[in-house]
Parts: structure tokens; sequence; C-alpha cells
């Protein structure tokens, strides 16, 4: 089984981060991560995956890392909405699980660092089991 990545750079220390543990929970059940692509925020992973999921057939699905803060502003809630809307579009279009590993909208910087790896090793996880 091969899985898509899309990352975002925005926080890149914290992805590269999520990205690790998404490596080590698919090597753990078994599947493949491949074809990583960077993008410079949530607002372009749905086209990333749009990309990735038309060109490459081989894949079982994806999976999608990054990190929405919390602002002064309800721009982040807007933007992450729009984002998962797209992604659950997605999904339905091609008929491919999509492993949401963004946290947030509305993430505080505090409460980041402690969900690095649950949202990565679920997003992984989530797409193994609806593969099936």
């Amino acid at each position: 089984m091969r899985i898509g990545v899309v990352c975002t750079s925005f926080h890149k220390k914290e992805i590269e981060i999520m990205l690790n543990f998404a490596k080590e929970e698919s090597a753990i059940k078994g599947v493949e991560l491949v074809d990583i692509q960077w993008v410079p925020g949530a607002m372009e992973v749905p086209l990333a995956l749009d990309r990735m999921l038309k060109s490459k057939s081989y894949l079982s699905g994806a999976i999608t890392l990054g990190i929405i803060e919390n602002g002064e502003t309800q721009h982040g809630l807007a933007m992450g909405q729009s984002v998962i809307n797209s992604i659950l579009n997605l999904q339905l279009k091609y008929n491919k699980p999509i492993g949401l590993g963004i946290i947030g909208p509305g993430a505080k910087k505090e409460h980041i660092a402690a969900r690095l790896e649950p949202h990565a090793r679920a997003s992984v996880n989530a797409t193994i089991q609806m593969s099936s």
C-alpha cells in the first residue's frame, strides 16, 4: 500500500516532526509513504492533493500534515473550514481516503507540541483503515 503525503511548510520544524511520526507509523503498519510534497500553507493542500490523486493512480490514499493556529481574527477558522471541506470533497471525488493530520483550526502555541505525534499517527491509521 502506498500513501501520498502533503505537508505544509509554514510550521516546517513541527511538520518535519509530524512527518517522522507518520513515517514511523507507516513502517509499523507495513505501508509506504511516497510522493511527499511540501506546500506553503493549509490553503494549498487541496490543490496539491487533487493533482497528486489525479496523476498517481498507484496511491491508495493520502495524508495531510499541517497546523492552523489560533489568530487574532477568524481567518484561521474560515480557512480551516474551507480546507477541510475541500479535502472531504476530494475523498469522494477519487474514492480514496485522506487522513487529516492538520492540527487546528484554532490551535494555541502551547497545545501544538502535544498534538504532533497523535495527529500524525492518526492520519496514517485513518487512511489505512479506510482503504480496506
